[in-house]
């Protein structure tokens, strides 16, 4: 069930965009478009949008081991390219694939429109026992599952043990810990300790999470009602510590995943990177971990507001979700769970830094929790670290406008950074413009 005004607001967004909707001749929802070659013609067909890269091998695999469905594989794009084919689809009623490769806090935009399927009833118990509770709760929608968990990004803290090591520097346990450590390089005269980048809301989002935050309740069940709370204490106090980190001089402003960020990183302009277990393979494509800063970086737990309670918190995953076009929900629902689900395809996404699994086959191998990473210079950062707080990791409510927030909190960091407002007001200025689109969506705000 969806809100009429939420229907007319995403029909008008897709005329805005002069989106054409996607044909079969396009790569759509026909199956004889596909990137992979079936060779098993005698069985039926699903088709699949998605971007990993290595996709290839992971269909191949899967349509190997399979004797009931076999799946014909496309990509459209990456993100947001995809994202807009398939808004078209959606307010066009066609063109849409049976599989789609979804980032988990866009399920909830997708699920309101009846996009997406509850694949709750088509054998989700069967591989229940194969993802933890979190990453089940990153999937659903109240009591409905809209996607199956592939990878995620579990939080830490990267640092450069050669600044730790110069300024005499321990890995802080705790945010206290951390704005001390930062405050004793900045009085000795080294670099930044860390960096707030405006461009990365999801990661703000998490680290509010973190405290105690809830950003948002929704369910499925009360679809035309939303809880919005961007404004508590725990928002307030995580924006403000932050801030004043940026007030000190402690931490940069610079935005990250552009060149000038991470030639900051390789450069040593930056003690610390707060970021998401996949950081790794991003960094090392970027070019960081090699040549004069190979082997000095590290990783430890993120830090905790209580030492005595730690929460652990993510950054970041996708999913594969049934589309409601599809005609074959059933079998669609079995690819679904059963890509990326193989040992082959695990271990190629995991080795070769595609993805952090998800899938506990992977995630409790003694292969890959004994990982002596290169990029860490040869740290078990899987067993220390990320491991552990994968597994601890709870899950979270996102909202079905969570592209709005996400700019809607750029625009609030943004602003807090430059000294306009206070983390704070920051907060409060959220929480108004969230309510308000919300209510302007159909949403009554609770």
């Amino acid at each position: 069930m969806k809100t009429r005004r939420t229907l007319a607001t995403v029909a008008m967004l897709a005329a805005a965009s002069g989106l054409v909707a996607c044909s079969s001749d396009e790569g759509g929802s026909d199956a004889s478009n596909c990137t992979n070659t079936i060779t098993k013609q005698d069985l039926p067909v699903v088709t699949m949008w998605a971007w990993y890269p290595n996709m290839q091998l992971v269909v191949d695999n899967f349509n190997e081991a399979n004797n009931e469905v076999q799946v014909c594989w496309t990509n459209v794009g990456q993100g947001g390219d995809q994202y807009d084919k398939f808004q078209t689809a959606i307010s066009a009623g066609t063109g849409a694939p049976d599989v789609i490769m979804v980032e988990m806090d866009r399920i909830p935009t997708f699920q309101i429109q009846n996009a997406l399927v509850d694949i709750s009833g088509y054998g989700r118990d069967a591989v229940r026992a194969n993802y933890g509770d979190g990453a089940w709760k990153d999937v659903s929608v109240g009591d409905a599952v809209y996607g199956v968990p592939v990878d995620g990004g579990p939080l830490a803290m990267i640092y450069r043990k050669d600044i730790f090591d110069k300024y005499d520097i321990t890995p802080p346990t705790t945010w206290a810990e951390y704005e001390q450590a930062a405050q004793k390089v900045k009085d000795a005269g080294g670099p930044l300790f860390g960096d707030l980048g405006a461009n990365v809301p999801a990661l703000m989002m998490a680290l509010q999470i973190q405290k105690g935050a809830a950003p948002f309740t929704y369910d499925s069940a009360q679809p035309e009602s939303i809880g919005v709370r961007l404004n508590d204490q725990a928002s307030k106090d995580v924006l403000d510590y932050w801030a004043g980190l940026v007030r000190k001089g402690l931490i940069g402003t610079q935005d990250q995943f552009t060149p000038e960020y991470i030639s900051g990183v390789i450069n040593g302009n930056y003690a610390t990177y707060i970021s998401a277990a996949w950081a790794p393979g991003y960094l090392t494509g970027a070019g960081v971990g090699q040549g004069q800063d190979t082997g000095t970086f590290a990783v430890a737990p993120l830090p905790q507001w209580d030492p005595n309670n730690p929460v652990q918190v993510n950054w970041g995953g996708s999913a594969f979700s049934v589309t409601s076009q599809s005609k074959k929900p059933e079998l669609a629902a079995k690819a679904a769970y059963g890509l990326y689900a193989d040992q082959e395809s695990l271990t190629d996404g995991w080795t070769n830094q595609i993805i952090f699994p998800l899938n506990l086959t992977a995630l409790n191998n003694p292969e890959f929790v004994d990982l002596k990473v290169a990029f860490f210079d040869g740290q078990q950062a899987n067993k220390e670290v990320y491991v552990p707080a994968a597994n601890a990791y709870q899950g979270v409510v996102y909202s079905p406008f969570g592209q709005y927030y996400f700019d809607a909190m750029t625009k609030q960091i943004s602003e807090m950074s430059a000294g306009s407002v206070t983390g704070s007001q920051a907060a409060d200025r959220l929480q108004e413009d969230v309510t308000k689109h919300a209510t302007e969506q159909g949403f009554t705000v609770r």
